[in-house]
């Protein structure tokens, strides 16, 4: 009896051990199923691109920017081939040591490598260093088996063959910051990015950029690449022809030289930009890659401050080139003749003031004529008077003053026209009428850019049309094949009746040829040029105080001013030259600066024409897309 119980129990032991060891085992199996679901199911794809990436890179191809070229096609900013070194955090192993060892080698401190690392993904490279000598890549390659985690590649970068030329035109590159990246329309990019940064690099962007490539490269354990598994080609960037005439930008740099201010030379039958130079320039090579802290505080603080275009940032009183637009409105209104007359005996007495001329002992009875040749002061006094000042600053705001001319630049300012509304809005204060005086001659509270001050002159000599000046003619594809041309735009057309852009046009050609005049070094021996000198005071000075050039401190000295365009008799160039604080009026400063330049646009017209640089000659382009107080002897 006693054995059969205890083999009824043993039996049943026995079966609960099995069933308990079966229970673990579907438990066991139910378990590593689940397991195997969620690696491979749930979360396969996750760590199947975690496995990939232990023996795949993608290594990314920059693409090639579109050049900028002048008129003619020839290349004004390029591209050259750059080392730039990398490093995957993934491949580094030890990466305080690997930033040590690499440190060194290219000359970057470990805590700015460790600041680049921090803004990129562990799993893809970042860009530690641009544009390595050869010698620091030879090094490189020398000490590559002590360097894991780290490669060079062959990137192109930003090429300025003639250096600071143009560099207010074109503009900069840069690396991309975090701020742009986080806005939608920059989803294309990532960190390390270059983008244009200013001038026609910025403005171009979308077109110039082209669209990166890449290459996905197994490596082995060390990092090293073994072979190329796929390649993704980049496309380069679209090529921009401007109207820049290279040569004549060379020439107005050279006549310009070692002086401080602005040149803009247009032509004023459709407003295309021929040469600009604000001065002193930058050197555009500098932003290409991560700016040192101390050249950038240089710059920022430069007293002459380089970096700001002063062709279209530069606002200045325009002195006397204001008086030939005062007296395109007082034509046109009827306020005066060509035969008005005003005595001038040095000076014109209104309220209890003495308002002086230039010319202490006066001019005499002077006509209209006389008074634009001499720059007579006395007579626009008289003049803006008899206007009133809110009919001066209509007939500005017509020839396209107090407004952005539309210019593909940024942070274009928009100069000043005052009138009786704008002094109240800006100082809550009436206009006084001895206002109006110093206005007439373009002091007072008038401010210009030089591109205003040329725009209006373009539109004093075209008969009235206010073109919007531009730099971009065509879009290239890199086949060569043009996309799309980019046609002069009239913002507005100013109706100047033909006799009075006769008579001003002849008072402006005898400033420059006729005795008395106040330019006669802008004067060229066959072809007739008009223009408007202007001297404008930085600080007010008595007759007996004035001091000239040098013997003035620098910031306290007068600017300089001319205007000029020719052939008179029908314009196919028009320049104005501004220099800033030259000490000097704008007859003997600026009028030679303006006539090198002139000189030198017709002779590079007449070589092309003989066929001298017959390879120059551009072709015909397509037709575009469809969906497309003064001194003025001095």
């Amino acid at each position: 009896m006693n054995m059969e119980v205890y083999s009824r129990e043993g039996v049943a032991g026995a079966t609960a051990r099995l069933f308990t060891f079966s229970a673990i085992v579907v438990i066991g199996a139910v378990v590593l199923l689940l397991r195997l679901w969620y690696l491979q199911i749930l979360n396969g794809d996750n760590y199947r691109q975690k496995s990939e990436n232990n023996r795949v890179r993608i290594r990314p191809v920059v693409a090639v920017r579109g050049m900028l070229l002048d008129r003619f096609g020839k290349v004004m900013v390029d591209n050259r081939p750059a080392f730039d070194v990398f490093l995957l955090k993934e491949d580094a192993g030890n990466l305080k040591e690997a930033i040590k060892n690499v440190s060194g080698i290219i000359k970057t401190r470990p805590e700015d490598i460790e600041t680049i690392l921090r803004r990129e993904s562990p799993i893809r490279p970042v860009r530690i260093k641009r544009d390595i000598d050869r010698e620091t890549l030879a090094t490189l390659l020398t000490n590559r088996l002590d360097l894991p985690g780290i490669t060079v590649s062959i990137d192109p970068k930003r090429s300025y063959p003639y250096g600071n030329l143009g560099s207010h035109i074109f503009g900069h590159i840069g690396e991309v910051t975090e701020k742009q990246l986080s806005v939608g329309s920059y989803t294309d990019y990532r960190m390390g990015s270059l983008i244009g940064k200013s001038g026609l690099e910025l403005k171009y962007e979308t077109y110039l950029k082209g669209v990166d490539g890449g290459k996905y490269v197994e490596i082995d354990a060390s990092g090293r690449e073994l072979s190329i598994i796929k390649e993704v080609d980049s496309y380069p960037g679209n090529n921009l022809v401007t109207t820049i005439d290279l040569e004549l930008q060379k020439a107005a740099e050279e006549a310009f030289k070692d002086k401080s201010g602005a040149v803009v030379a247009m032509d004023p039958r459709n407003g295309e930009i021929l040469a600009m130079i604000s001065s002193p320039a930058f050197n555009p090579d500098m932003f290409s890659g991560p700016l040192d802290s101390e050249e950038w505080n240089l710059l920022i603080n430069d007293p002459l401050k380089p970096l700001q275009n002063r062709a279209i940032q530069g606002q200045y009183p325009p002195g006397s080139t204001y008086k030939p637009l005062v007296a395109a409105a007082a034509l046109e209104e009827g306020v005066i003749t060509k035969d008005t007359t005003f005595q001038c005996n040095g000076s014109y007495r209104f309220g209890n003031r003495n308002y002086r001329c230039w010319k202490s002992d006066g001019h005499g009875s002077v006509s209209l004529h006389r008074a634009i040749v001499e720059s007579c002061d006395t007579y626009f006094y008289q003049v803006g008077l008899k206007l009133g000042i809110d009919k001066i600053a209509e007939y500005s705001r017509k020839f396209g003053l107090g407004q952005p001319t539309g210019i593909e630049l940024s942070d274009e300012k928009s100069g000043i026209v005052p009138d009786r509304s704008w002094k109240q809005k800006r100082f809550g204060a009436r206009w006084f009428e001895g206002e109006t005086l110093s206005c007439a001659i373009g002091q007072g509270f008038n401010l210009v850019t030089p591109i205003q001050l040329l725009t209006a002159y373009a539109a004093l000599t075209n008969g009235g049309d206010v073109y919007q000046p531009h730099l971009a003619k065509a879009l290239v594809g890199p086949d060569g094949k043009v996309l799309r041309t980019l046609l002069p735009e009239a913002r507005k057309k100013l109706i100047l009746s033909p006799e009075t852009v006769g008579l001003l046009k002849t008072g402006l050609q005898g400033v420059v040829n006729e005795p008395g005049g106040t330019a006669h070094a802008a004067r060229l021996d066959d072809i007739k040029v008009g223009g408007k000198t202007g001297t404008t005071q930085v600080v007010a000075m008595r007759a007996d105080q004035r001091v000239k050039g040098e013997a003035l401190a620098y910031r306290l000295r007068d600017h300089a001013w001319f205007a000029s365009f020719a052939p008179v008799e029908d314009p196919r160039i028009a320049v104005v030259v501004f220099i800033e604080h030259s000490g000097y009026g704008g007859g003997h400063a600026a009028a030679p600066v303006a006539g090198k330049i002139l000189k030198s646009f017709f002779d590079l017209e007449k070589q092309r024409k003989d066929g001298v640089q017959a390879e120059e000659k551009p072709g015909p382009l397509p037709a575009p897309l469809s969906d497309t107080t003064n001194d003025e002897a001095l």
